[in-house]
């Protein structure tokens, strides 16, 4: 039987396509009773789409492939806290659990910035598990943005 681990090292696999793409390495697996409906990571640059977020596609997939837009029973795994408009398609599909990595103190909507998850005046609430492979996850963004701020850095004067 598969564990919430096991699940994030996928999505951590999703994050390391991402990273090698040049896109922000966030990955998500989408999953309904240990079996995986889908996975991606993000692919806002490459598709020309603003809202390619590894969770949204995930989402997008799994709704395609059951005919439903509703996701009820399902776990959403996700390297790194989900932005607002993630979180908000998470309450409108019903997803029932989303695990994530590394918090994002900058946009995230779960726990850090906003708890949009556990809104209770929302029609939906969804279960939250955090820190699964937190520092692989961490690692991966900060390492990413890292190497951004050095090749984007003007040269210096000598």
């Amino acid at each position: 039987m598969s564990t919430d681990y096991d699940f994030m090292k996928l999505a951590l696999e999703e994050a390391e396509s991402a990273y090698r793409r040049g896109e922000v390495p966030v990955g998500a697996v989408l999953v309904r009773e240990g079996v995986v409906l889908a996975r991606a990571h993000n692919s806002p640059i490459a598709a020309h789409d603003p809202s390619a977020h590894a969770e949204m596609l995930v989402l997008r997939q799994a709704a395609e492939r059951i005919g439903n837009y509703r996701l009820a029973g399902t776990e959403l795994y996700v390297t790194i806290e989900p932005c607002v408009m993630c979180a908000g398609v998470i309450v409108h599909a019903r997803v029932e659990r989303v695990i994530f990595g590394a918090r994002d103190p900058k946009f995230g909507a779960v726990v850090s910035l906003y708890h949009v998850l556990e809104d209770n005046r929302l029609n939906h609430q969804v279960k939250i598990t955090e820190g699964i492979l937190r520092e692989a996850c961490g690692e991966i963004i900060s390492r990413f943005f890292r190497e951004k701020r050095v090749t984007s850095a003007p040269a210096s004067a000598t």
